[in-house]
């Protein structure tokens, strides 16, 4: 497989450039055909027969033999017991970035968190109840690699927000338990753990099995099946985003070391083939020494083939007019993660308004927010930063209105409400609110 990597050379200033970004930036949120009918299979199945469909599809896709699903499920025990047995070094690192991400989402939940109210002079009584969700499932990544910190980014804000229980499902396949995994749900707060994964994972949180409870929202990353499975579900429960492949855009003046950016882009296009990095810069002969920073390191990693074909297939170089053009460029690319690399990098913040997560200066890898910054590294990706946000504590509470009229209010509120309902034709509406007025009394 060919592990050199040159990413596109674009420029703004060539007549091709609108066609050539937009080529590049190209990918296809849609789920294979065949996988979306197996999915549906799949989710029909544990729906009809619950845990004995679970055991089987479980057996089938993991290799993991059990007889009931009390087996697939890890107590608390063994997740405290995962803990005590890590080195000291992976404990302390754990511990500190699940304090990080704690103080954060609670700093969070006291800005927009809280409920509220007041009363007009009249007497009437408007506001807002927040209330934590019962009970949430996250999903986190088994198989190919293990995300201790998904389980932190999911499981606190959730725990932060006051849900009453957190059910992890984890495929483990062949039986291969990571207990830094196991080790995030204890320090995270995790009640509830059960090594299943996949579709048959999400079908059980979400209709619930004789051992697995339903939720009320599913949360996590995951692989076609996972976000087919999760697409499906919507409005049977809630669900956060459906993810695409991981991305990182570099704002880049040239005054950061090339072999730093070089490694930025190098840390998303290690995530798989389909994995998206850009830089976009207004100095060509920096981005020159960004591009012998590539062909430089990249021989150095153990994901180089990954990280090559990433870049050939979809990272980009771009040559910019101007840091303003370049941000510009950006918020229509409304990319997961945003680093400003910038000696000033408050001079451009502002005209940035599209992204998921934005990193001000050189020395902010965009890594320390995947692990131990504190914001949540669960991101929208494929350009939906412009319309939404990284997972919250938002995400596991839900909002309704309080309303109570006094009895003066209801003479002025009834009026109007009347005048609506007539003009909309539904009399019982109307009347409804005229039986208040005290001249129908």
């Amino acid at each position: 497989m060919n592990s050199t990597a040159t990413p596109a050379r674009l420029s703004t200033a060539d007549s091709s450039f609108e066609a050539d970004f937009k080529a590049r930036l190209h990918w296809s949120a849609e789920t294979d055909a065949g996988i979306e009918q197996r999915v549906a299979d799949i989710l029909a199945d544990v729906q009809a027969r619950g845990d004995a469909a679970v055991l089987d599809y479980t057996t089938r896709f993991d290799g993991l033999q059990a007889a009931t699903m009390a087996e697939l499920e890890l107590t608390q025990a063994e997740l405290k017991a995962a803990f005590e047995t890590l080195p000291e070094v992976q404990r302390s690192a754990l511990e500190s970035a699940a304090k990080r991400v704690r103080s954060y989402h609670e700093a969070q939940k006291k800005a927009s968190g809280e409920s509220w109210s007041y009363r007009d002079d009249d007497g009437t009584l408007l506001g807002q109840k927040v209330t934590p969700l019962d009970r949430v499932g996250i999903y986190v990544p088994g198989g190919k690699a293990a995300y201790p910190s998904s389980v932190l980014m999911n499981a606190i804000p959730a725990h932060v927000a006051g849900v009453g229980e957190i059910i992890m499902v984890v495929p483990t396949p062949k039986g291969e338990k990571n207990a830094l995994v196991l080790a995030a749900a204890y320090v995270a707060g995790v009640t509830r753990a059960f090594t299943i994964g996949g579709a048959q994972a999400v079908a059980a949180l979400a209709y619930g099995t004789a051992t697995v409870p339903k939720v009320d929202k599913i949360t996590g990353p995951g692989n076609a099946y996972v976000a087919s499975a999760k697409k499906r579900v919507f409005g049977v429960v809630g669900i956060d985003m459906i993810a695409g492949p991981s991305e990182i855009l570099v704002l880049a003046d040239g005054t950061t070391p090339p072999d730093w950016v070089a490694m930025d882009l190098f840390s998303q296009a290690e995530h798989d083939e389909l994995a998206q990095s850009i830089l976009l810069c207004p100095d060509a002969a920096y981005i020159a020494q960004v591009q012998a920073s590539i062909t430089k390191l990249l021989p150095e990693m153990p994901r180089r083939e990954i990280i090559a074909k990433s870049l050939n297939d979809r990272g980009a170089l771009i040559l910019t007019r101007s840091m303003e053009e370049a941000c510009a460029i950006s918020n229509r690319i409304a990319p997961e993660h945003l680093e400003v690399s910038s000696r000033d990098p408050h001079r451009w913040e502002p005209l940035l308004k599209h992204a998921g997560a934005i990193f001000l200066g050189a020395f902010t890898s965009e890594s320390l927010g995947d692990y131990c910054a504190g914001p949540n590294h669960v991101l929208p990706t494929s350009g939906t930063a412009r319309f939404s946000s990284p997972l919250g504590v938002y995400d596991f509470q839900k909002r309704s209105s309080l309303i109570e009229v006094s009895e003066a209010g209801a003479q002025t509120l009834g009026q109007i409400a009347s005048v609506l309902a007539h003009g909309e034709g539904l009399q019982a509406h109307a009347r409804a609110a005229e039986m208040r007025l005290h001249s129908q009394a």
